[in-house]
């Protein structure tokens, strides 16, 4: 019992041992003074976060690593493999990033590479911000471009960026050191795109406003032509373009301007007009030379033959270019003698020369009016030498109205033939039914019109008039067969022998079966009028069979009627023969009397 006591008191005495008392020392310290001090103790490192860029010195190498030194209670490791860009040694101040505070080994992990992407992306995005030139090295070639070292940090240059003029050999780039301006970055993937043609766009509208503040209107000035358009050129003034637009090359027309300009010609231009804010500058190049209305020679008056070449066609009449800048007007009724309207755009063609005669000449208007014709002797001064009435002629069919044909004999001579003159027998609705544009056509001249320069054709009467002939094959009651080629409401047109045409009015195209005649029958007609003059022929086919069965009618009539004549003189003849009837002869002669009331009857 005493023992256990003892062993609880050495125990109890044991456990309230106070181990922050140092024998050596009496002092001790409270717990709040030990926080206190402890808090001291930690303040004099450097309170630091992961992802955190610092500056550290090179305290120690290893076999595998640098040992920096950045003021933490320890120093961290950097991988020897992030130095093969230098020669490390004891001493260099290099920036890392805390990659962990503690690593599974207990180690403060450090990155001197991502220290250096991480401020070469920040660089980037300052310099992104302010526009800064930036320099890279670009290390290959990739889809739609080159990569570009900036700061270490990998930037794509799209192939559209490289330079003003299009690039199609990405290699020969491949190692270059370049500047750079960085035009786009995306914060969340890091990716940034620079362009080293902004800066050369830069420059060039840096060198167009220092020309254009020194451009005067009137000013010459060299340049060469950079590209040739549909519109016009645009000229290199040597750091600037201006466009020499198409009406501006040259005083004469000019279809297309590489007629006279090519890529990389060399010339003198004069500025006509410059716009400081849209940085338009407009160019002439025929301004250098006097307008050659006010040069033009003086065996050019009116009266005189000149040459030119159909620079423009309008409906009105063509335009020739007798020189550079000079034109004259040929109107359509300046083209022929012929008083037929003629289209200028099927007489003229683009490019074609032509001869004329000044007719006007006014300089001061600029203006110039030509003829064709007036270098010819007008032919209808003596029309009827060579073209005189009923003479006959070979002529080509110009033109085809809905009333008659228009032919030209000769040039300058033509007539028309009207629609009735065609043909003797024929009724056309339209003249193209019988001829065609371009066809070769005989005619006859039936009379001159010398004033107003016509002249009257006819084609039918190169023929004699058949209708004195017709009038004795086709008498009025004689039956004809025909083919009914056209049929409407009102009648049929109906073809005769000889191709004679005639009409059916529609009561006389009823059957004797009570059904109509159609198109395309062939069937008797009757003729029931024929006019010579108005060469006019009507028929019937009704008219036939109703003309058949009142013939047949008047035959029954005339038969009844004979019998009758014939039952009297009976009756006479036994009259005079017999005194005194018998019972008989009364019997025949009541017979007699009835066939004879019976044919006074029918009668």
């Amino acid at each position: 019992m005493e023992e256990n006591q003892i062993i609880n008191q050495q125990t109890s005495a044991h456990d309230d041992f106070d181990w922050s008392v140092d024998k050596r020392n009496v002092a001790s310290y409270s717990q709040e003074k030990r926080q206190q001090l402890e808090k001291v103790y930690d303040n004099t490192f450097k309170t630091i976060e992961e992802s955190e860029l610092l500056q550290g010195t090179v305290v120690g190498l290893t076999k595998t690593d640098a040992i920096i030194n950045i003021g933490f209670k320890s120093d961290g490791l950097v991988s020897l493999n992030e130095f093969r860009d230098i020669d490390v040694k004891i001493g260099d101040d290099i920036e890392v990033m805390v990659v962990e505070k503690e690593d599974r080994n207990g180690h403060l992990h450090l990155s001197r590479k991502l220290a250096r992407a991480a401020r070469a992306w920040q660089k980037i995005v300052d310099f992104y911000k302010t526009g800064e030139v930036v320099t890279g090295t670009i290390t290959s070639k990739t889809k739609g471009g080159l990569i570009v070292d900036v700061y270490g940090l990998e930037t794509f240059l799209p192939g559209s960026q490289i330079d003003v003029k299009p690039v199609t050999d990405y290699d020969q780039y491949v190692g270059k050191t370049m500047d750079f301006k960085v035009v786009k970055i995306n914060e969340a993937i890091r990716n940034a795109v620079v362009s080293h043609k902004a800066l050369i766009e830069s420059d060039i509208e840096q060198q167009r406003s220092v020309i254009i503040s020194q451009l005067e209107k009137g000013q010459v000035l060299e340049g060469t032509v950079k590209n040739v358009t549909d519109f016009g050129a645009f000229i290199d003034l040597g750091g600037v373009d201006g466009l020499l637009y198409i009406t501006d090359i040259s005083w004469g027309r000019v279809t297309h301007p590489s007629e006279v300009l090519e890529n990389g010609q060399k010339l003198n231009v004069v500025v006509l007009d410059f716009d400081d804010e849209k940085k338009r500058i407009s160019l002439g190049l025929k301004q250098l030379t006097a307008h050659p209305w006010d040069n033009l020679p003086a065996e050019i008056v009116e009266g005189a033959k000149v040459k030119g070449k159909v620079v423009n066609i309008e409906d009105y009449g063509a335009f020739l270019e007798i020189m550079p800048g000079v034109e004259g007007l040929v109107h359509v009724s300046e083209i022929t003698w012929s008083s037929q309207p003629i289209n200028a755009k099927e007489f003229f063609k683009m490019g074609d020369e032509y001869e004329a005669q000044v007719v006007t000449l006014d300089k001061d208007e600029r203006k110039m009016s030509l003829s064709i014709k007036q270098l010819t002797e007008d032919p209808w001064e003596t029309i009827e030498n060579k073209f005189p009435i009923d003479s006959r002629h070979k002529g080509t069919v110009k033109n085809i109205t809905p009333y008659g044909v228009f032919v030209e004999l000769e040039t300058g001579i033509g007539g028309m033939i009207h629609i009735s003159d065609l043909s003797w027998i024929k009724r056309y609705n339209h003249p193209n039914e019988f001829t065609k544009v371009g066809e070769q056509i005989d005619v006859m001249i039936l009379s001159i019109d010398k004033e107003n320069r016509k002249l009257a054709l006819g084609h039918k009467q190169l023929e004699e008039d058949p209708w004195n002939t017709f009038e004795t094959v086709f008498p009025i009651g004689s039956v004809h067969e025909g083919l009914v080629t056209r049929k409407d409401d009102k009648g049929a047109t109906v073809q005769l022998q000889y191709g004679l045409e005639a009409y059916a009015p529609a009561r006389h195209l009823r059957k004797e079966d009570g059904t109509n005649v159609e198109a395309e029958q062939t069937l008797p007609f009757m003729i029931i009028e024929f006019d010579r003059n108005d060469k006019r022929i009507l028929v019937s086919h009704t008219r036939i069979w109703e003309q058949a069965k009142s013939d047949e009618k008047e035959a029954v009539k005339k038969e009844a009627a004979a019998e009758g004549e014939k039952t009297k003189k009976a009756v006479k003849n036994i009259q005079s023969k017999v005194e005194k009837p018998t019972l008989g002869d009364l019997g025949a002669l009541a017979e007699l009397k009835e066939k004879m009331r019976k044919a006074e009857g029918d009668n």
